[in-house]
């Protein structure tokens, strides 16, 4: 009975986060939500039906139920078994322990990933550069951004569509070993959050709001000296002109 216990818990929390709430985005990817849907489904009616027919089976298989009317022979024994000797019908009490990770997908959901994820100072590998074409940007509004949107243009940009352009990026706060600067940072992912690459920019000339605190920045990039990429994704910098707190989006991730 566990067994089906644990698969219906485990259909409903998966059930749970993603018809009634959108906490499966700090999981995946929205595009996963309706296998999710269709798998916690089918987890759950397998449960059910398993405790159907667990409960079932004391009224079909019980001690005074025989086929053809008559009195079960076995009875003094099974009486004897139940209780003189140990009852095994119901497997081990620690099987219920497997009930535990289930129960706090329902009262401790793990948050998306932050600045403890992201917190390595260690760049991520280069990604692979594309010969992506980048539209101009206007000159007198502020443009909002991805950031993995803004270090394709710092990077690989040749007509340097950055350079004098106010933007504005989205993401939580990371803390840097650098003075005077820290990091705005996104998490970029193709399936799941186990995949998930830190992007980060980072920011010059302003405080530096709580650590994980998601903020809009905006600002304009600073040119790099030389052209040439190094080794490793290194963060482009932006000089802040405002720095406002914000709550942490419904998609989470790039």
């Amino acid at each position: 009975m566990s067994q089906s216990l644990v698969m219906v818990f485990l259909g409903g929390a998966v059930l749970r986060i993603t018809v009634f709430s959108t906490t499966y985005l700090n999981y995946v990817k929205p595009g996963f939500r309706p296998f999710l849907i269709a798998a916690g489904a089918v987890v759950l009616a397998l449960g059910v039906i398993g405790l159907i027919q667990e409960w079932r089976k004391p009224h079909l298989t019980g001690p005074d139920h025989h086929p053809d009317g008559g009195h079960d022979e076995h009875r003094g024994h099974d009486e004897h078994g139940k209780h003189g000797g140990h009852d095994h019908s119901h497997g081990p009490r620690v099987a219920w322990l497997l009930c535990l990770p289930v129960f706090a997908i329902f009262l401790i959901a793990p948050p998306a990933l932050g600045a403890f994820a992201a917190r390595s100072e260690e760049p991520p590998p280069r990604p692979p550069i594309t010969a992506e074409t980048y539209s101009a940007l206007a000159g007198d509004t502020v443009t909002a951004m991805p950031i993995g949107e803004f270090i394709g243009r710092a990077w690989a940009d040749s007509t340097y569509s950055l350079t004098g352009k106010r933007v504005r990026l989205t993401g939580f706060v990371v803390p840097s070993a650098k003075k005077n600067r820290w990091y705005v940072t996104r998490i970029q992912m193709n399936c799941c959050a186990a995949d998930g690459i830190p992007l980060k920019v980072a920011v010059l000339k302003a405080a530096r709001p709580p650590v994980d605190s998601w903020v809009e920045v905006t600002g304009t990039w600073v040119r790099p000296t030389s052209d040439r990429i190094p080794n490793g994704m290194v963060a482009p910098e932006l000089v802040a002109t405002d720095v406002t707190e914000i709550p942490q989006p419904v998609e989470p991730y790039e």
